[in-house]
């Protein structure tokens, strides 16, 4: 027994906050982004001809124009409190929708401690951001982990089993490491082992953990929790400076994306 903890614990400790192998290593070539400075923002203009609509798409560019403004007045710095990915990779989310992605692991205390500061966001974030989170699988036991999120997430019980499994394993001291051990937690919540075990091991779980692996990938993600904004933006609280100042620049950067139309 005292052998299997001890295992256990070296592999949270291998796994927590920072892939081992960082993603970009493995990308193919072609599909591989590129942090690059972006471009210099472009003003709305003004000579473009009215729409019949006229003061609602003023009103609009405007807007886009404002947010743009107010991340280049900002004292955040690309290339020191966030990184643009080149090419911006697609996102999930609707086209009329900002996408913020938390990537994040249940092992990763950082993670643990940034949950109250998003969960306070969320309550106000704009309607036009749509929040997803993303659990990384670089190893086995965070892998286990992201299916048991994408099954939470399955049965309807995602928001309210995800600030549970942050506590059950860093302060209830439970790591979760076995699919009977998940089960045994996902009781708690209601879900029978059978329920449980058809859900796990579905196809439609395993595509999403393929999903999550690829986007990891993608976005060049080696350590937790980053903070994709678009497709396009990257961030950290160890960027930006800390937690307060991290939520504070997703919401300039997601201004800076808003949608025009």
């Amino acid at each position: 027994m005292k052998v299997r903890i001890l295992l256990t614990v070296a592999l949270l400790a291998a796994a927590a906050c920072s892939d081992p192998e960082p993603a970009a290593q493995n990308m193919p070539a072609e599909s591989s982004p590129e942090i690059a400075a972006p471009a210099p923002p472009v003003a709305a203009t003004t000579t473009a001809p009215p729409s019949e609509a006229g003061a609602p798409e003023r009103v609009e560019l405007a807007q886009a124009a404002t947010g743009a403004a107010d991340l280049e007045a900002s004292p955040y710095q690309v290339g020191v409190h966030y990184q643009t990915l080149s090419p911006t990779q697609p996102t999930s989310s609707s086209p009329d929708q900002v996408e913020v992605a938390e990537f994040f692991m249940y092992s990763c205390v950082h993670c643990y401690n940034f949950e109250p500061f998003v969960e306070q966001w969320l309550t106000t974030k704009p309607d036009y951001v749509n929040f997803v989170r993303v659990p990384t699988v670089w190893n086995p036991l965070v892998r286990l982990h992201g299916q048991a999120f994408y099954t939470a997430e399955a049965l309807g019980k995602g928001e309210e089993m995800h600030a549970p499994f942050f506590r059950e394993m860093h302060v209830t001291g439970n790591y979760l490491e076995t699919e009977a051990a998940l089960a045994q937690f996902f009781a708690r919540f209601g879900v029978d082992e059978q329920t449980f075990k058809s859900t796990f091991g579905s196809f439609a779980v395993h595509t999403k953990v393929q999903r999550a692996d690829e986007l990891t990938r993608r976005y060049r993600i080696t350590g937790t929790p980053t903070v994709v904004v678009n497709g396009k933006y990257v961030t950290s609280a160890s960027m930006a400076g800390g937690y307060e100042q991290l939520m504070d620049l997703i919401d300039r950067l997601a201004a800076s994306e808003r949608p025009q139309n």
